[in-house]
């Protein structure tokens, strides 16, 4: 009878010795689960915090648009961007060395420019798309006459791949501009409006001729 009980009470300290041992594997386990996924969260974290901050060096200003050179202005007072013009399409803010910009680097929607007029001020990198397109870019500052400015707009309306906007950066009242190139005028009825345009919508200085001037952004 003894022996029976010793036998029972021997078998009941195995079961228990097992249990213990089944609970220290789990608690193994869970340990090692739980390192396991914090290990993984903070990689995570690391992996996002790269990319946020590869995001951001994406939004910082280009040094120069990946353009080198000058203006040189002819006898007809028409600037000359000589040197190079970048043609990049990137999602970078881009710096460019002249106001308004002729050329550069620009994002890859351009402005529509089937005659639109704009009254806010746009973002240099779309208008510079349109310029690529063939389109003259007409713009204009505080210090220009309302009637010019009126006259302008009317003109620039009735002319496929024109665009104009104001431009409260640049430092003459009005300008007009074309890919790598750029000239002041006077005034709407100065005469070298009509020059300028018949010379360099879809003139021979486009990039990609016969590219549309719809489809894109309308502010």
């Amino acid at each position: 009878m003894g022996s029976a009980k010793k036998d029972i009470s021997a078998a009941r300290q195995a079961r228990i010795e097992a249990m213990r041992r089944a609970e220290r594997s789990r608690e193994r386990r869970n340990r090692i689960l739980t390192i396991t996924a914090s290990t993984l969260v903070v990689a995570a974290l690391v992996v996002g915090t790269v990319l946020l901050v590869r995001s951001q060096s994406d939004d910082t200003p280009s040094a120069d648009a990946k353009t080198s050179g000058s203006f040189v202005t002819g006898s007809d007072g028409v600037r000359t961007w000589k040197g190079t013009l970048g043609r990049t399409h990137v999602t970078k803010t881009v710096s460019y060395p002249m106001e308004p910009p002729v050329g550069g680097d620009h994002n890859q929607v351009w402005m529509n420019c089937d005659g639109d007029v704009y009254t806010e001020a746009l973002n240099n990198m779309n208008a510079v798309h349109s310029l690529e397109h063939g389109a003259v870019w007409v713009t204009y500052n505080s210090k220009a006459p309302k009637a010019d400015v009126d006259a302008l707009a009317a003109k620039v309306k009735k002319t496929p791949y024109t665009l104009m906007s104001p431009d409260d950066k640049q430092a003459d009242p009005i300008v007009l501009t074309a890919w790598g190139h750029q000239r002041t005028v006077t005034g709407a009825s100065d005469p070298n409006v009509d020059t300028f345009f018949q010379k360099y919508v879809q003139g021979e200085q486009t990039p990609e001729p016969g590219a549309a001037c719809t489809g894109g952004l309308s502010k």
